[in-house]
């Protein structure tokens, strides 16, 4: 419909109910099933409303009733390819269950982390799946009757479900690859130790050097950041530990840092230099030779979060806060051989 200016407004409930010839209650009645309508009544509502283009506020209607069908989801960098996978998982099944996912972007920022979450308790969302940056986040939301997943890493286990990769065993398997391999000076790239997945990449780099009974040197790990210049971190690596015979990146951006540093020196890989990543992604069974990853099911990781937050809303479960572990897989590929 046009204002008086000529611009072009949304059509209301009470446009519906003035073109049937009814009440705004009856039309709104008729139109969403809640009440009663006569047949000839729900016919010339529906008539009207498909006539004028209505179409229901969901949001508005979420606020009256102080529910939604719609579900927060906060990640932390919408360029990397883990959070897209991540999405098209919770995305699959909340789409089946009728439910709209709201994407949140924090960008690794606790700040912006806090006002993605405040717009989300705005909308009222029933249910959020978070990336979390620290526990601030699910203890907002809790306090508000809001379920919370974390997913990924974790911050708040004792009042939110959660659902993550073994990272510590990924490590693990991949770190003793090397080692098998007969690699002893093994770098380790990270971006950051203050959450679950860092810490729990550290400590299975940590343990399986124990079980291979190789000496730990802290000064061959690396705290990249998040977001930082992983190429670069590499390059200061090697040049300072020129000893060093193979690399485990702690997640795909490191790995994607240090293969372009490795090309650039025009190091053999893995003739000069063996490579092993955390979190397995398409370019690395692209390149030659292949890079080997420890995989993770991103995609399922998504998938089971948002089942466990449907479980939670509609009740089928009920009591203390869940952890659901999923295991990572190692694929070896051309980048890694004995040293030598």
């Amino acid at each position: 419909m046009t204002t008086t200016d000529g611009t072009r407004r949304r059509v209301t409930i009470g446009d519906v109910a003035k073109a049937a010839g009814v009440s705004p209650s009856t039309a709104s009645r008729a139109l969403t099933g809640h009440g009663y309508a006569a047949a000839t009544v729900k016919a010339r509502v529906h008539a009207a409303a498909g006539e004028l283009g209505y179409v229901p506020d969901d949001i508005a209607r979420s606020l009256k009733r102080r529910t939604s069908r719609l579900v927060g989801v906060v990640i932390s960098d919408l360029r990397n390819p883990f959070y897209a996978d991540l999405a098209a998982g919770i995305e699959e099944v909340l789409g089946a269950a009728g439910y709209q996912m709201v994407l949140v972007n924090d960008d690794g920022d606790t700040d912006r982390e806090l006002a993605g979450l405040r717009t989300l308790l705005a909308m009222r969302v029933p249910g959020t799946i978070v990336t979390p940056l620290s526990p601030a986040a699910g203890a907002l939301l809790t306090e508000q009757g809001v379920r919370v997943v974390e997913v990924d890493r974790q911050m708040a286990a004792s009042t939110c479900d959660a659902v993550l990769v073994d990272s510590e065993e990924g490590a693990r398997v991949g770190t003793a690859h090397l080692l098998g391999l007969g690699h002893r000076r093994v770098g380790f790239l990270v971006d950051e130790l203050e959450w679950t997945t860092g810490v729990g990449r550290l400590a299975g780099y940590r343990k399986a050097l124990r079980e291979a009974k190789v000496r730990y040197d802290g000064k061959l790990v690396v705290r990249v950041g998040l977001g930082g210049a992983a190429a670069a971190a590499a390059g200061e690596l090697l040049d300072a530990h020129p000893d060093v015979t193979a690399i485990f990146a702690a997640n795909n951006l490191m790995a994607e840092g240090v293969w372009q540093e490795l090309q650039r020196r025009r190091l053999r890989v893995p003739r000069d230099i063996s490579l092993v990543a955390f979190d397995d992604q398409p370019w690395m069974s692209m390149v030659e030779p292949g890079v080997s990853a420890v995989s993770q099911p991103v995609v399922r990781l998504g998938a089971q979060a948002a089942e466990l937050l449907l479980a939670r809303l509609s009740g089928e479960l009920a009591g203390e806060p869940r952890t659901t572990w999923l295991q990572p897989t190692f694929v070896r590929r051309g980048s890694t051989r004995a040293p030598g």
